[in-house]
C-alpha cells in the first residue's frame, strides 16, 4: 500500500512577485519542523533565477519530496509570504533580529513553522544502511526483456564461495520506487539484500519502471505491468550461472505482495515466496480498513469514520462502473453533495478537509487525478484470493502487528485460508508484535512516524526471514 500516504501534503512552481532590501537575507537554505502527530522537516531554498528575481523551492525530506516549487513570494520589510499551489497552502513569517523566521504553515489548519538558516539540510541517522566493504560481491547490472522493449537497472549481490546459491528477487510496494525501495532516507531493500547475501543468498533488487535506470512510463502502468517487469527480472536470474535454478524465490512488500503471487501463479520455476505486508483480502475492503486506521491514528473519532465509510464505498462503486473520468466526476460530485447534506460538517471536515467550495473543488480534483488513474482502477478491484489459491510454492507471510496500511490479523487470516484451500502444506503466517507497515519497531506507529524512526527494518523480522529460508530452501 502506498507507503507515501501522509498527514499533510507538502507538495510545492516558483516566481517572485515582490522585492525589498531584505531579499538578500533570504538567499540560502532555511529549515524547520511542522509538528502534526510527528515532526516533519520542511526546507525552503531561496535563490535568484536567471532574470535576477528571487525564487524558492521546498523540500519535505521526511516525506521524500524535493524541489517543490513555490510562488506568489512577497517580502514587505521583515515579513515574508509565499504560496504552495499544489498543496493549496501558504507560509508566512517574520525575520527576527537573531536571524531566524517565526512563521506559520497554513493548509486549512495552521501549524507553527519557525525556520533557521543552515549550510546544509540536517541529515537523518540510518544506522542499518549497509556501508562497504562487503563480504559478498556487488554488481550494478542492466538488462532487457526478450524483445528489447524494456530496459532494467538493478543491483545483484552474490555471496562469497562456491555456488550455485539460492536467489531471490525483491519486489517493491506501490509508488515509484528505486531498487532500495527508498523512503525518507531509509533503504529497506538494501538492508534485506545485505542481510541475506551475508548468509548465502543471491539478491536482485530492481528500479521500478520509469525510475533510475529502468525505462518505461510508471504513470500509465498497472500492477499487471509490474508483474511483467518482475517476470523479466526472474528471467535474468535464470541466466546467471551463480543461481541455483531449483531455488529461485520472490520477496514482495505491500503491493509487491500482490505481484509475487500473480507471477508465481503463471510460472513453475518459483520455489519459494515471502510476503511482507502482502494483502489477503479484497483491496476495496483493505482500503476501507486502511482509511479507518489512518483516521484513528490522527485522532478522528469513530462517528466521523463511520460516516465516511458509505461515501467511500460509493467512490469504489463509481471507479468500477464509470466509463470515463467525466462520468466518474459527475457521479462522485452528486454523491458528495448528498453526503455533505446529511453529514455533520465536523465529520466532513475531519475526513475530507472540505469546508467550503474551494476545498470541495480540491477534493474532487484529487480524486480524479489519483483514484481514476489506470493503476488505481485496477488496484481497487483486485482480489488476492484468485492468485493465492493457485500457489503451491513454499510460502512465508509476515505482517507487523501495528501496520495501519495492511491490517495484520485480517490479511494474514485471509492468506492462511487461501493456503488451506490450495492444499499448500508448506506455508506459514506470522504476525510480529510492535512493527509497522515498513517493518520498523514503532512507537506512535503512525504513517508520519516512518521518517522519524532510525530503524529501517526490524532485526527480528530479518532473523525470521533468514531462518525460514535456512529451514525451507537451503
Amino acid at each position: 500500500m502506498n507507503t507515501k500516504l501522509i498527514l499533510i501534503s507538502l507538495l510545492c512552481a516558483s516566481r517572485i512577485v515582490g522585492f525589498c532590501q531584505n531579499e538578500s537575507k533570504l538567499l540560502g537554505i532555511w529549515e524547520g519542523k511542522i509538528v502534526a502527530g510527528a515532526a516533519l522537516r520542511v526546507v525552503f531554498h531561496f535563490s535568484k533565477d536567471s532574470s535576477g528575481n528571487l525564487s524558492a523551492t521546498m523540500d519535505s525530506p521526511d516525506q521524500a519530496a524535493q524541489n517543490i516549487a513555490c510562488d506568489n513570494i512577497r517580502i514587505d520589510d521583515d515579513s515574508i509570504f509565499l504560496r504552495v499551489p499544489v498543496a493549496h497552502a501558504t507560509y508566512s513569517g517574520l525575520l527576527t533580529d537573531t536571524g531566524g523566521i517565526l512563521g506559520k504553515w497554513n493548509q486549512g489548519i495552521s501549524f507553527p513553522l519557525n525556520l533557521k538558516k543552515v549550510d546544509k539540510v540536517t541529515g537523518l541517522n540510518r544506522p542499518q544502511t549497509p556501508i562497504p566493504p562487503f563480504p559478498y560481491s556487488v554488481e550494478d547490472v542492466e538488462y532487457e526483456n526478450a524483445n528489447g522493449s524494456m530496459h532494467y537497472g538493478a543491483t545483484i549481490t552474490i555471496p562469497q564461495g562456491k555456488g550455485p546459491f539460492p536467489a531471490v528477487l525483491l519486489i517493491t510496494g506501490s509508488g515509484a520506487q528505486n531498487r532500495d525501495e527508498e523512503i525518507m532516507e531509509h533503504k529497506p531493500f538494501g538492508v534485506i539484500a545485505d542481510y541475506l547475501s551475508r548468509r548465502g543468498v543471491i539478491v536482485l533488487r530492481v528500479d521500478d519502471r520509469g525510475v533510475g535506470k529502468t525505462s518505461g512510463d510508471f504513470l500509465r502502468a498497472t500492477t499487471v505491468d509490474f508483474t511483467t517487469d518482475a517476470g523479466n527480472s526472474v528471467d535474468y536470474l535464470t541466466k546467471r550461472p551463480e543461481v541455483d535454478q531449483r531455488k529461485i524465490g520472490l520477496i514482495g512488500h505491500s503491493e509487491g505482495g500482490m505481484i509475487a503471487p500473480m507471477l508465481a501463479a503463471r510460472r513453475k520455476d518459483i520455489d519459494f515466496m515471502i510476503l511482507l505486508a502482502g494483502p489477503g483480502e479484497k483491496i476495496s475492503k483493505l482500503m476501507e480498513d486502511q482509511n479507518a486506521a489512518l483516521y484513528r491514528s490522527v485522532g478522528i473519532n469513530e462517528k466521523a469514520i463511520a460516516a465516511f465509510k458509505p461515501f467511500f464505498r460509493k467512490i469504489v462503486e463509481h471507479i468500477r462502473d464509470s466509463k470515463d473520468v467525466a462520468t466518474f466526476d459527475n457521479k462522485v460530485e452528486t454523491d458528495l453533495d448528498e453526503w455533505r447534506k446529511n453529514t455533520p460538517p465536523a465529520y466532513v471536515l475531519a475526513t475530507t478537509r472540505i469546508y467550503d467550495d474551494s476545498s470541495r473543488k480540491v477534493f474532487i480534483e484529487t480524486l480524479n487525478a489519483t483514484m481514476y488513474s489506470p493503476w488505481f482502477r485496477y488496484f481497487i478491484q483486485f482480489d488476492p484470493q484468485v492468485y493465492l489459491q493457485q500457489l503451491h510454492c513454499k510460502l512465508l507471510a509476515l505482517n507487523g502487528e501495528r501496520d495501519l496500511q495492511v491490517a495484520s490479523k485480517s490479511n494474514l487470516a485471509a492468506i492462511k485460508s487461501a493456503m488451506e484451500r490450495a492444499g499448500n502444506k508448506q506455508s506459514e503466517v506470522i504476525e510480529i508484535p510492535g512493527l509497522n507497515h515498513l517493518f520498523q519497531t514503532c512507537k506512535a506507529c503512525t504513517v508520519s512516524e516512518y521518517g522519524q524512526l532510525e530503524e529501517t527494518f526490524s532485526p527480528v523480522a530479518l532473523r525470521i526471514i533468514a531462518g525460514w529460508i535456512d529451514r525451507n530452501v537451503k
